[in-house]
């Protein structure tokens, strides 16, 4: 990790961020669940789920892919559906109990040191958490001592920065306001494991082997630029976090300089499809 930074500030603001957040990732659930489905469906495939699992669904927010899992691991396997946020427990709470899910149990985990014993998981799945964290090759350290032998990890990171302008543009329009600091090397960030050389050795690294690395592309989409903004609002705690800070008349030129930056992505009739990249990796303990 870098030196000079208050590694524990870092994970007191990102705790807050979440908490906050909780509310628009739920008012997102079902068009976020429809946009990333190809990258749940692939996580679930490579963790070769069996009936009588146990499985630790890590960074969970509400829930989704872990919720997959659960019904491939009955009978008498157990979902252990986790995030670091109190409030987006409670979103996976209330999407179980909808769901009919028996075998799931709900606990609030950090990445960086996972308060379970010593090789008692079957499966970790960890959804667009890694890079997240102040410490990924710490987080990644203690998915490997949770598993058991043999045991899986699959995981979703979000790509470099230009594969993915659905986040990269409104970043970076923020920044030239002056209301996000440009990324510091080495930090945590969306972007800060999207290279495959890197991700795989950052595995290979913290005791895995038989690593895949492959690269699923999806987009956000939305009728117009109103609803795409508000959506990305709602799901980005970043961009959210930066742009409440601004006035009446830094907004307008934001959303106007917004709206011309994704033209390319912006059809005749409004509707926007701005691409994005993810890139997905399973390895074993």
């Amino acid at each position: 990790m870098p030196a000079g930074r208050d590694h524990d500030a870092e994970r007191r603001e990102s705790l807050e961020r979440w908490e906050a957040a909780a509310a628009g990732w739920g008012r997102q659930l079902a068009a976020w669940g429809e946009t990333s489905a190809p990258v749940a469906t692939w996580m679930i495939d490579a963790a070769a789920l069996a009936p009588g699992q146990r499985v630790l669904d890590l960074a969970a927010g509400p829930g989704e892919v872990g919720f997959l899992a659960a019904k491939l691991i009955e009978p008498g396997g157990e979902l252990i559906c986790s995030d670091q946020s109190e409030a987006m427990l409670e979103l996976a709470r209330a999407r179980g109990a909808e769901l009919g899910l028996t075998n799931v149990s709900y606990r609030v985990l950090g990445g960086e040191w996972i308060d379970l014993e010593l090789a008692s998981v079957d499966v970790v799945l960890c959804r667009w958490g890694y890079m997240l964290m102040v410490d990924p090759a710490a987080a990644l350290r203690e998915t490997r001592r949770v598993l058991v032998s043999g045991g899986r990890v699959s995981l979703a990171v979000w790509d470099a920065a230009e594969h993915n302008p659905w986040l990269e543009i409104p970043l970076e329009v923020l920044i030239e306001h002056g209301l996000l600091s440009p990324p510091e090397s080495g930090g945590a960030g969306a972007f800060a494991l999207g290279a495959v050389p890197l991700l795989h050795s950052m595995l290979e690294e913290a005791g895995f082997t038989q690593v895949t690395v492959e690269a699923i592309d999806i987009a956000r989409e939305a009728p117009e630029f109103d609803s795409w903004w508000a959506t990305h609002l709602d799901l980005s705690v970043s961009t959210r976090a930066a742009f409440e800070q601004a006035d009446e008349a830094q907004t307008e030129a934001i959303e106007a300089e917004l709206a011309a930056r994704l033209a390319p992505y912006t059809a005749a009739s409004g509707a926007l499809a701005v691409p994005g990249r993810t890139l997905v990796a399973v390895a074993e303990a």
